[in-house]
């Protein structure tokens, strides 16, 4: 009785959010909220209501978002304050390219951990079939996957920020000398972006072609260029932007700032790539040093050690 508690739970746990999802579909129950029935009458000046008419799936338990969604918002501002801060969250959410604001991802960080709680579960259900399981071990076990669910996708949003500003970073030197090219040709400097961003490829001609945009919109440069390198906080690009900002104000050639920046990109990659190589050289000591030198070290002593042991 006691072994098929943990496979009752589940199943009607399964049987319940089954009927609820079927009883969700009903009428009075999925009936269209108030903004659904605004959007596409604003589409063309909104592009919160653009999102809402573009998702592809709908919530299936209104109930219960409006019940959970108190103590969830209030979750999330604690777990804001547990990871380090909603600023911090931000800049890696814009490193990251990712257009979502905070708590849609504290939410996505609450599914994971909800995922690898109900994985810990079934899995502690199926090993109590095996082995004898003590309830202290499966909560603790089941805690520990719950929390290391929330953690990863925390770490993958940082490692995901790493490596786009690490792209990023790789490109800016390029682009800054198609730039320096043609500002050399007599073209302007929203031209060049505009050129520049039209015909690359990469992260860093993304970012700038939304510079442009939003220059075409109406925007100043300056300033755009100023926020595009705040919320990136990449100190070469940053350098770059000044460098650029300060051009512009005094009337400086900016060709041949550019082409200074991209110098100096290229040099800070030069050295990186030498930390990084002298860093790679002292991991690579480690077999060297603990498997390599002890094996030899025994082949060296052994052969003497057994020759005096027998005794010739």
């Amino acid at each position: 009785m006691t072994a098929s508690l943990p496979w009752a739970v589940l199943c009607g746990l399964a049987l319940g959010l089954g009927l609820w999802l079927l009883v969700s579909l009903a009428p009075r129950l999925s009936r269209p909220s108030l903004a659904l029935r605004i959007a596409p009458h604003v589409l063309d000046v909104s592009p919160h209501a653009r999102e809402l008419l573009a998702r592809r799936t709908v919530d299936p338990l209104p109930v219960f978002g409006l019940l959970l969604e108190p103590p969830l918002r209030r979750l999330r501002r604690i777990l804001d304050v547990v990871v380090g801060g909603s600023d911090t969250t931000a800049r890696r959410l814009r490193q990251a390219g990712l257009r979502i604001s905070v708590d849609d991802f504290r939410s996505r960080q609450l599914v994971w951990a909800a995922i690898s709680g109900g994985l810990a579960i079934a899995i502690t259900a199926v090993g109590s079939q095996l082995v004898v399981v003590t309830p202290l071990a499966a909560i603790a076990f089941v805690v520990v996957a719950t929390v290391l669910g929330f953690l990863g996708r925390d770490y993958l949003l940082q490692r995901q920020a790493a490596r786009r500003t690490a792209r990023i970073a790789d490109e800016l030197p390029t682009v800054l000398e198609f730039l320096t090219l043609s500002l050399s040709a007599g073209e302007g400097i929203l031209e060049a972006l505009r050129r520049v961003s039209r015909v690359s490829r990469g992260e860093l001609a993304g970012e700038l072609g939304a510079v442009t945009t939003a220059v075409s919109s109406g925007l100043p440069l300056s300033p755009t260029l100023a926020t595009l390198a705040r919320e990136l906080q990449l100190p070469a690009f940053t350098r770059a932007v000044e460098q650029i900002t300060g051009a512009l104000e005094r009337g400086t050639p900016l060709a041949d700032v550019l082409r200074a920046q991209a110098q100096d990109s290229r040099d800070d990659a030069k050295r990186a790539l030498l930390e990084l190589a002298g860093k790679k050289e002292v991991a690579m000591l480690v077999p060297v040093v603990f498997l390599i030198l002890p094996t030899t070290i025994l082949f060296a002593i052994f052969p003497g050690v057994f020759v005096l042991q027998v005794g010739f």
